[in-house]
């Protein structure tokens, strides 16, 4: 006598299949096509949808027919991508040079060329340098029309970003640190009143009586939402985009 090896009954399934992660019932699904059509059923997903992506399932109201095990794995899918760890920069200090430029009206107050490489790292591993200025001229407490400029060039010219160009009100006081920022751009995008949620910063500071003959230029880069300095690589990350985008992103 042969024996038969049937299939259980779909509500057999069903009935199994509310015991079941989500995870198990992907799998179970893989088993045959009655199977596949019972732990597909919206009455298992819709519960599980629920409780992981509740923003989800709304958009059945949009389109009725979108089976809640898709909404799942939309859902799945994209907060895998969000706790991705990000891929390292292809940009690393050794490529860039840091150059800035402040003059006033009549005349250069400091004018710096560094490789990023060359400065002190930050112990936290955060975008933040600080380079020593000799020489400095002397000058009044309180200038107008100081003009302040950083840009991140490329090493060999094969590009050059413009961190920071901003005019206004300078205050050069002893053992007081001057301070200038500006927002940057978002990548990529063609507004320019799109900002990327990321401030160029550059603190410029001076000692001595006078004004001083030495001094302390720092730069860095800020977030907006945290006000704290962003890491090496994410700012290097920013930075690749507009130095050397892949063949994707150009």
């Amino acid at each position: 006598m042969k024996s038969c090896i049937c299939s259980p009954p779909w509500e057999v399934l069903l009935r199994v299949g509310t015991y079941l992660d989500p995870k198990t019932l992907a799998i179970s699904s893989c088993v045959s096509r009655s199977w596949s059509i019972s732990m597909s059923s919206d009455h298992l997903w819709k519960p599980i949808c629920s409780a992981h992506y509740p923003s989800l399932c709304n958009l059945r109201a949009a389109d009725p027919t979108v089976p809640y095990r898709r909404l799942f794995s939309i859902g799945y899918n994209s907060l895998k991508r969000r706790l991705r760890s990000p891929s390292k920069p292809r940009l690393s200090l050794d490529d860039v040079v840091f150059a800035i430029d402040v003059r006033s009206r009549d005349s250069s107050i400091v004018t710096v060329a560094k490789p990023a490489c060359d400065l002190l790292p930050d112990p936290n591993g955060l975008f933040r340098f600080d380079m020593d200025v000799c020489e400095l001229p002397r000058m009044a407490k309180v200038l107008d029309g100081v003009m302040v400029m950083w840009n991140v060039v490329l090493k060999g010219w094969q590009g050059v970003f413009s961190m920071m160009e901003c005019k206004g009100k300078g205050s050069f006081v002893p053992g007081v640190e001057g301070w200038f920022s500006s927002e940057l751009p978002a990548p990529g995008c063609c507004s320019g009143r799109a900002g990327s949620g990321l401030v160029a910063d550059l603190r410029l500071g001076f000692c001595g009586a006078d004004g001083g003959r030495g001094g302390k230029v720092g730069v860095g880069v800020l977030s907006v939402v945290s006000w704290r300095y962003v890491t090496v690589d994410d700012a290097l990350r920013y930075l690749q985009h507009f130095l050397s985008p892949s063949r994707d992103e150009s």
